[in-house]
């Protein structure tokens, strides 16, 4: 595994960074079409790690998917049967493919990376047994047993370390023969956009969901196949307009959605906040995302609660420790379960460069401090590593360990930033 110099930009970046489709809202799709009542197709997919992977789980219970030639891909979906699935590392496949095997006919065995076998899954794998699901083990690899059909009812769960626990429940909800009501029992949950993102396609394919305190409930009823065009993905984009902040520069992302339910999307106000000039401006028939930085040196620390937007908290952690006061980011003790343990990932690669970063109960603590160079690890995260590169900008010398796992949800990420340095700042 080779070690990647990060590009340095000696210059403020301009760049016009065009975004591949969203992760989130592509599996989502996915699942939703293989439920479905009749045929869908999915425009503006992503290609990734992670969403190969969710195609490859369920073409492997039967559902069938093809490619057009203009790059929509079409799913009909068919009767389930017995599989294997690679979950890789992806939380998307681990959690919201369980409940689509309670209709499969057979055994449906699950596993991953060695890493994943540590990720927290009890909580649906309970969840799915006090429906009436048969399933074998705690965590991957794990086996749900399905009868092809499943009962339904009441689910109290603890949602607290993940909103895909929920998430997977109720995209499957309106095909268990009693429906479900799923109820979050934890003090906290975390994401809550995804949530909304989850009920919000549900809607799309015809499903009504009624949502109370920390409660939603799905009857049984048809999921309709659909034409699902995909956002592009704007957590992915977040790195990119990162680079505006810390160079004093300026990045452009077309296609910027006006309304979404994206947690992306609240980089906009960070970045703000941060003291850079931030306007989604019309053009044509869409919009585009423009991020001016502000004078290179004066960016300006923040404390934000970020529970429901955890996964921009790495970008956000190098976008800290480029500032010129503290920041603190709190609301996200899930993050200890994600990929890897993020806050302890953070705290430890900001401080191997020379930065000062303190982890708290909920989150991180950065304070100003010159960085140097060095090996920036990233423990197999995909985020940590476009945070290493966030900080190779304007510390020399950042070599960032294994920068190919970017390809789990945005595959090429290497090449498109060294593209961004060279003709942004004309190295």
């Amino acid at each position: 595994m080779t070690d990647w110099s990060a590009p340095f930009a000696s210059a403020p970046i301009t760049h016009t960074q065009v975004v591949p489709g969203s992760k989130s809202m592509t599996n989502r799709a996915y699942i939703l079409a293989a439920l479905g009542n009749g045929p869908s197709t999915v425009s503006g997919a992503l290609r990734s790690r992670d969403t190969d992977l969710m195609r490859a789980a369920l073409e492997s219970m039967g559902t069938q998917f093809s490619d057009g030639a203009d790059g929509t891909i079409h799913i009909r979906p068919a009767a389930l049967h017995s599989a294997e699935i690679n979950c890789g590392l992806a939380g998307t496949v681990m959690r919201f493919v369980p409940p689509v095997a309670a209709f499969a006919e057979g055994p449906v065995l699950f596993d991953g990376d060695a890493q994943a076998r540590t990720r927290p899954m009890s909580t649906i794998l309970d969840a799915l047994r006090a429906v009436g699901v048969d399933v074998s083990g705690d965590r991957l690899p794990f086996t749900v047993r399905g009868a092809g059909h499943a009962e339904g009812g009441l689910v109290a769960l603890d949602a607290s370390g993940s909103s895909q626990f929920v998430s997977g429940l109720l995209l499957a909800a309106p095909r268990f023969a009693r429906g479900l009501t799923v109820r979050h029992t934890g003090a906290t949950l975390p994401s809550m956009p995804h949530i909304e993102m989850t009920v919000a396609m549900l809607a799309h394919a015809g499903v009504s969901v009624t949502a109370g305190d920390n409660t939603w409930s799905v009857d049984p009823q048809p999921i309709g196949g659909r034409a699902w065009a995909i956002e592009p993905d704007l957590s992915n984009a977040t790195p990119f307009l990162a680079a505006a902040a810390v160079t004093g520069g300026f990045v452009r992302v077309p296609n910027w959605p006006v309304a979404t339910t994206q947690p992306g999307d609240v980089i906009r106000d960070i970045l703000g906040r941060m003291g850079c000039e931030v306007v989604l401006r019309a053009s044509g028939s869409t919009h585009d995302l423009e991020v001016r930085g502000a004078q290179r040196g004066t960016l300006r620390g923040i404390r934000i609660d970020m529970g429901d937007i955890g996964e921009l908290a790495p970008t956000v952690a190098a976008l800290a420790t480029h500032a010129t006061t503290p920041s603190e980011l709190t609301g996200i003790a899930h993050l200890r379960g994600h990929e890897t343990d993020r806050l302890g990932a953070l705290t430890a690669e900001i401080n191997r460069l020379g930065g000062n970063c303190e982890e708290l109960r909920d989150g991180l603590r950065i304070h100003p401090a010159p960085l140097h160079g060095g090996t920036w690890r990233t423990y197999a995260d995909h985020r940590m590593a476009t945070a290493g590169a966030i900080i190779g900008l304007t510390t020399r010398d950042v070599k960032v360990e294994n920068v190919a796992t970017t390809a789990k949800t945005l595959p090429g990420f290497a090449e498109m930033w060294a593209d961004m340095v060279a003709d942004g700042t004309g190295a």
